[in-house]
């Protein structure tokens, strides 16, 4: 028996055959770059092989299943368990996979030194120190340092070098860890030594760390009547709103770290029945008590579903929603969830303000905002809650961290108008940051990830790969 793996619906590779058994366990692995923003999409093929020709067609196919690397991180204990199919009324049997993270060395060593007495190089000014470090073995017994004088033009001046272990260096402040640069009493001392594993957003969610999905969508007026061709809330028989496409385009890849597939829907700037209330954080499914949808087809379904019972309105506030959220985040705060908010509008905010004092607010709680602008407005406004370049801040206080990423969906879309390019261009951009504001978090907060969870063995009657 040997199985196939298909990448992209081209052939990746291919296990050993196992021979004479209906329960093989496969040993050979498959190296994938894996990326958190991108949906990446595998199927598995699996084969009886009857002779020794390499044509795969020659053998009896046996069943096949599809999923993507994410489901597969995302399941519990990284091991996802798939039915095979493929052939019509045949049972084909179990498939199971699993991932695991190859690592490296996650130790970040932080040290401090001081030098006396180190030779000034200049004619005139002073010593400008600086160190060069370099690993001389791979299994880093010995460790190089060069001392150098900094020049503006590039030119640095050697002083001396000096030579230690990572082991005498661990040990920190000593004796040993004073070193003698040239021979006239040039000195190196070694003041602290720290070391702290850095943790991947993989061992977290191996650890069975659950991303939290929220949607809110902009039912404001300026969006245009739903029923007409011009709306951005205009719902064609032939191809999906720019709403639809980033909600669906966001939510297909985070739905792989949810295991529940429960995601909380809710709209802002609508009239609502029966009375005409204004609302501008209301669930879309018209549960107050429970929000929840069930997978992102039932968040868009549920979406359609509002645009024909609500009115559109205004104003467009979103502070609101965040701190719906907010609330929601600041009740679990032990690294078990990460919550997402993706909010999509098609217009400036009316309460910036309260948005800001909200995103501050939010930023020491587990939780990113991402914001999807639709439609041909400006939105220069939306780049001051972005804080990749300046920290959002409010009332004199800066947000702890970065959490919102803001994009204009109008820069993703495929000229040639292929949908799926287009909302693929979107996630990879807009999730791109998820994994690090996440791990920023956990910094933060001094959360290790927990031990990756384990899942119930396989029936022993089943195919297992």
């Amino acid at each position: 028996m040997q199985l196939s793996v298909i990448l992209s619906f081209a052939k990746f590779g291919r296990t050993e055959v196992i021979d004479n058994t209906r329960n093989p366990d496969f040993v050979r692995k498959f190296v994938l770059d894996f990326f958190f923003e991108e949906k990446q999409n595998l199927r598995f093929d699996v084969y009886n092989v009857d002779s020794r020709s390499c044509n795969i067609s020659k053998h009896d196919f046996l069943g096949q299943t599809f999923c993507t690397l994410g489901e597969i991180i995302g399941s519990t204990g990284g091991r996802l368990e798939r039915t095979l199919s493929g052939i019509p009324g045949k049972k084909c049997g179990v498939i199971i996979l699993t991932a695991e993270e190859l690592s490296n060395c996650r130790d970040i060593a932080t040290m401090q030194l001081c030098a006396n007495k180190l030779d000034k190089k200049d004619f005139f000014g002073k010593s400008d120190p600086f160190l060069v470090f370099y690993r001389s073995n791979e299994d880093g017994t010995t460790v190089k340092v060069d001392v150098y004088d900094w020049d503006r033009d590039g030119s640095h001046d050697f002083i001396g070098e000096f030579t230690t272990s990572y082991r005498e260096l661990s040990r920190g402040q000593n004796q040993f860890n004073v070193y003698e640069v040239r021979h006239n009493m040039e000195m190196v001392t070694l003041l602290s030594f720290k070391v702290e594993s850095e943790y991947t957003f993989v061992d977290f969610i191996r650890g069975g760390t659950q991303l939290n999905f929220t949607v809110a969508i902009d039912f404001t007026a300026s969006n245009g009547n739903p029923s007409q061709p011009t709306s951005l809330h205009y719902m064609s028989p032939y191809q999906m709103n720019a709403y639809a496409m980033a909600l669906k385009a966001v939510g297909e890849i985070i739905q792989d770290y949810d295991s529940d597939k429960l995601f909380p829907a809710y709209g802002f700037g609508a009239k609502l029945p029966p009375d005409g209330k204004i609302s501008h954080a209301f669930p879309l499914n018209g549960d107050n008590d429970n929000p929840n949808c069930v997978g992102i087809e039932g968040v868009l379904e549920t979406y359609f579903q509002s645009l024909r019972a609500v009115q559109l309105y205004g104003p467009t506030n979103f502070a609101p929603v965040i701190n719906k959220v907010a609330n929601c985040a600041a009740e679990i705060t032990d690294g078990s969830q990460y919550f997402v908010l993706l909010m999509i509008t098609d217009g400036v905010i009316s309460d910036m303000v309260q948005t800001k004092e909200a995103v501050v607010n939010a930023a020491s709680l587990p939780l990113s905002i991402i914001i999807v602008g639709v439609g041909p407005a400006e939105f220069d406004a939306m780049e001051e809650l972005d804080g990749d370049e300046v920290r959002v801040s409010s009332r004199g206080r800066l947000a702890e961290r970065d959490i919102v990423q803001f994009v204009p969906f109008r820069d993703y879309i495929d000229r040639s108008g292929n949908q799926v390019l287009s909302m693929a261009r979107l996630a990879k951009d807009v999730l791109a940051e998820i994994p690090d504001q996440l791990l920023s978090f956990m910094k933060s907060r001094g959360i290790e990830p927990r031990p990756a969870l384990s899942s119930s063995p396989l029936p022993q009657l089943h195919r297992h790969i």
